[in-house]
């Protein structure tokens, strides 16, 4: 048991770590496919990567402690097993049980043969309610069956192969069991799908719902957010990859990024009809109250209102760098400075974490403060 909480465990890290990086992505996708950002949708791809991973760690962990794993084993040792249906005998074999007495039939439950062919059958059960849910109609079981099965042989091929050539050899043999028990088992999950899917809201619902957002032209307050962090992240990007690359000069970041609010926040959405890269990648653009596209007073309006929290942390963050000698006379004033610029840095972005989470919770009912400074509003284009 201590060895499978050791994989789920493993799995969980690595999830965390890579599902951090995938909200900005995801919510691009869940935006542009269902029009806003589906809980239900969040959960079954996020719950699957988890899910994936784990199955993975279950079948590979624990790894040897060394490469040269055949070392560690008999030079006549065999790294496969061909015989269908060998784990039936091998139950049999293993247990105590008297055939004459029913009551000890109870003990084949209780053998590590058994367990191990259970474990195997389960394992890709979780796998078909996921290829239901993503196929919706029970006439694609060959579908499931076989990417079980492809599925399964993957497992069998990388363990087979020393994790392809890690260890010089396989420390886990290639049973053709195992092949039929997880293809049966992702099989067999498939079709109890239903029951379980019964209890949560149907992909078809969560598609129909979008279809609503987008005929009404509603632009989801999260999606606005993502179009503004979007932006951001290309003035950062654009700076790593170009002067950044070459440079570590604080002041030079700030003059690059400075210009990249200009660009991305300004000179485009007033060259290309009210659009940014962020909002034209969440498919909405802004307009006027006329329903007019923002001339260059408005967008300038947009363009201080979200640079200026930005160039505020920035100059906080100066301040607060200043170092002094403990018996300089400025030193007590220079204490009483950076808690005082500490206590305004925090609630400068509190009150703006509060305003995004009241956009948010009142669906988008008032405007974001970038976008009431400036007189305009989003539209689905």
């Amino acid at each position: 048991m201590s060895v499978y909480l050791i994989s789920i465990k493993t799995a969980f890290i690595i999830f965390g770590l890579l599902g951090f990086f995938l909200i900005i992505p995801w919510l691009i996708y869940s935006y542009r496919k269902y029009a806003y950002l589906s809980i239900w949708a969040s959960i079954v791809a996020y719950s699957f990567i988890f899910y994936m991973l784990a199955a993975l760690f279950l079948v590979l962990l624990p790894l040897p402690a060394t490469r040269n794993t055949c070392a560690l084993q008999s030079p006549d040792t065999v790294h496969y097993s061909l015989v269908p249906f060998y784990f039936i005998w091998d139950v049999i074999k293993s247990s105590s049980v008297v055939w004459s007495q029913p009551s000890t039939y109870i003990q084949i439950f209780k053998q590590s043969a058994f367990l191990q062919a259970a474990f195997n059958f389960i394992l890709l059960l979780p796998f078909g309610v996921y290829l239901r849910y993503f196929f919706q109609q029970k006439r694609y079981w060959k579908r499931a069956l076989g990417l079980g099965f492809v599925l399964s042989l993957f497992y069998e091929v990388t363990q087979v192969t020393g994790i392809y050539g890690i260890y010089n050899c396989p420390y886990r043999i290639f049973d053709i069991d195992d092949l039929i028990l997880n293809s049966t088992g992702a099989l067999f999950g498939f079709l109890i799908a239903p029951i379980i899917l019964a209890l949560f809201p149907s992909r078809k619902s969560i598609l129909a719902k979008g279809e609503g957002i987008r005929e009404s032209h509603f632009v989801p307050p999260l999606s606005q957010l993502v179009a503004v962090l979007i932006d951001y992240l290309l003035i950062k990007v654009s700076w790593n990859l170009t002067v950044g690359f070459f440079s570590t000069s604080a002041f030079l970041e700030f003059i690059f990024t400075t210009f990249g609010f200009i660009i991305y926040y300004l000179l485009v959405p007033l060259f290309w009809k009210g659009k940014t890269i962020g909002t034209n990648i969440m498919r909405f653009k802004l307009i006027t109250f006329d329903g007019e596209t923002p001339s260059w007073q408005p967008l300038l309006k947009r363009f201080f209102a979200l640079y200026l929290p930005w160039v505020a942390t920035k100059f906080l963050s100066i301040f607060n760098s200043i170092e002094l000698d403990m018996n300089s006379f400025f030193y007590p004033y220079l204490v009483w400075s950076s808690v005082s610029v500490f206590v305004l840095f925090a609630t400068m972005w509190s009150v703006l974490f509060i305003h995004a989470m009241f956009i948010i919770v009142n669906r988008g009912r008032r405007t974001f403060y970038f976008d009431h400074a400036a007189n305009v509003i989003p539209k689905k284009k």
